[in-house]
């Protein structure tokens, strides 16, 4: 089993794929599947970091009540209101009626963002697991949690899905003690990525990259300025962004978790080392792929 630092001599050794001419639809389309009531602007977050990596087309699926303030904040966006539950999050039947539909027409698909890890967030991911689409998949946040009853599912999806617990995510997955996951971060990432048959990102200080064959990467981390609310978010939206480009799983993953790095570490020098937002993070993104 291999296990590298992931620097960018490495990276430039899988380039992500350049873009050709032609229209948006040749960047491809994510969809992000996300938010809340509460928190409606975790799908925000995710969308704009999707454009950013170079993502041709965004479509953001949330809860009705916030979908016409998503959609004035992020103009670039289709966004699509769902029906929602009364406790303001967005109502399993109504995404199960219309969610399949919508990750077909698209590259890469992201669910999670803003979602509490429940009975919600379990019917959301396995509508998308169970729509036999050719969207690559980033599961992410509140998803995580119930995966373990799914793994089959997953690994039906043949490597095409990327998953970024941060421990505690992690720790509900494998149904193991928090304080496991942060003692031995690799083996609880290689144990997912054996589970599930899946891409990991076992996100911390220091970010471990998986894929199921047991290959690792370490990333030493951008910085704890990146330790902030919404900064997941961010990085999940990023490797579907790359995803809809074309970029094979562990690829996109690995460049996801290095740009959003170097995104703090660049924050960190102009702004601060901590007190920079997760909004900030993804307009780095542009110019680090032009330097990269």
């Amino acid at each position: 089993m291999t296990q590298n630092h992931l620097t960018l001599d490495h990276l430039r050794q899988t380039p992500l794929p350049m873009p050709q001419e032609g229209g948006k639809e040749q960047r491809g389309t994510v969809l992000v599947v996300g938010g809340s009531v509460e928190v409606p602007g975790a799908a925000l977050l995710a969308g704009i970091a999707a454009l950013r990596s170079g993502a041709g087309r965004l479509r953001i699926a949330t809860v009705r009540t916030a979908a016409a303030n998503l959609a004035v904040a992020v103009p670039e966006a289709r966004v699509i209101g769902l029906a929602e539950t009364d406790e303001g999050a967005i109502d399993p039947a109504d995404a199960v009626a219309r969610l399949p539909a919508l990750a077909e027409r698209c590259d890469a698909a992201l669910v999670g963002p803003g979602l509490n890890a429940d009975a919600v967030a379990t019917a959301l991911s396995r509508t998308l697991l169970a729509a036999h689409s050719t969207a690559a998949l980033v599961l992410d946040a509140g998803v995580i949690a119930g995966l373990g009853g799914q793994a089959e599912a997953v690994r039906c999806c043949r490597g095409r899905a990327v998953i970024t617990p941060h421990a505690g995510e992690m720790a509900r997955l494998l149904d193991i003690d928090r304080g496991a996951v942060e003692a031995d971060p690799l083996a609880a990432a290689r144990r997912a990525a054996a589970l599930l048959g899946c891409v990991v990102i076992m996100k911390g200080a220091k970010s471990w990259i998986v894929d199921p064959g047991g290959g690792a990467w370490l990333y030493d981390g951008g910085g704890v300025g990146l330790a902030t609310s919404g900064s997941g978010d961010v990085l999940s939206g990023i490797v579907a962004g790359l995803l809809a480009r074309g970029a094979e799983t562990a690829t996109a993953a690995a460049w996801g978790v290095y740009l959003h790095g170097q995104a703090g570490r660049r924050l960190a020098e102009r702004v601060g080392p901590i007190g920079f937002l997760a909004r900030e993070i993804a307009g780095e993104i542009p110019a680090l792929l032009r330097e990269a």
